[in-house]
């Protein structure tokens, strides 16, 4: 496995050449890739049968867009999670100053209500967040944890090894963390993030078609110890890729 130092300048670049190519998708592809994803999510079993489903809020440009997903989600009765960021009060070394928890949006109103932040993301107001359900929070094995998260990422590939999916995301470490503190919340057991995704929660990327990278190109995402793999990826052209074991 690469040293930190080595991992991190391979990640940078990428996300570098990933930020040029994805300047050149115009919102027209973005909207069509997004509706086919859409189409695949919404006809895919285990996400027809999830009852908990995290999935991410988008930015307006440059990755899939999720509204169509989280209106679906909560109009046929899902409970539905979205991020939330905040800091940490008095963080131990091996901790983030800003983390990232999954709370619940409790209607399509108040879904609608979010306000956007600088990113021009649809976000949780602090004022509200006491009065939502945390994933973390009381989070134990025997406590009802997550069905399904839809997340984001910069680039995504095949890890030719375990045939899972590789993600790079946008280098804060706000997915990565969240799923070690979900694993030890429920003791989960298996396969750690670097053979496998390790968690009974069903972990599937959103990618458009430029940010899934073939086998037969030059650029491999670069993944160390603390990343996530992920069980499967929805890409902008409708096809659904499965890692080892197959949902349909």
């Amino acid at each position: 496995m690469a040293s930190s130092a080595v991992l991190k300048t391979a990640k940078k670049e990428l996300r570098t050449l990933m930020k040029q190519k994805l300047s050149n998708v115009t919102s027209e592809s973005v909207n069509a890739q997004s509706n086919a994803i859409f189409t695949s999510v919404t006809s895919f079993r285990p996400y027809q049968e999830a009852k908990r489903v995290g999935i991410y809020l988008s930015m307006p440009t440059g990755e899939v867009q999720t509204d169509a997903i989280v209106r679906h989600a909560l109009e046929s009765g899902k409970k539905v999670f979205v991020p939330y960021l905040h800091k940490v009060k008095s963080p131990s070394p091996d901790t983030p100053r800003s983390v990232m928890d999954m709370v619940d949006l409790r209607s399509l109103s108040d879904y609608d209500a979010l306000k956007r932040d600088s990113w021009g993301i649809p976000t949780i107001g602090a004022d509200t967040i006491d009065q939502r359900e945390h994933v973390l929070e009381n989070s134990t094995k025997e406590n009802e944890g997550l069905n399904m998260i839809l997340m984001p990422g910069v680039a995504f590939d095949i890890d030719p090894k375990t045939e899972f999916v590789r993600r790079l995301g946008h280098g804060k470490g706000f997915y990565d963390f969240f799923l070690h503190r979900y694993r030890q919340s429920r003791e989960s057991h298996g396969e750690g993030p670097s053979t496998g995704p390790g968690t009974d929660v069903l972990l599937y990327g959103l990618a458009l078609e430029e940010q899934f990278l073939e086998s037969n190109t030059d650029s491999l995402v670069p993944v160390g110890e603390h990343d996530s793999l992920l069980h499967g990826l929805v890409i902008g052209d409708g096809k659904l890729l499965e890692g080892p074991i197959k949902r349909e």
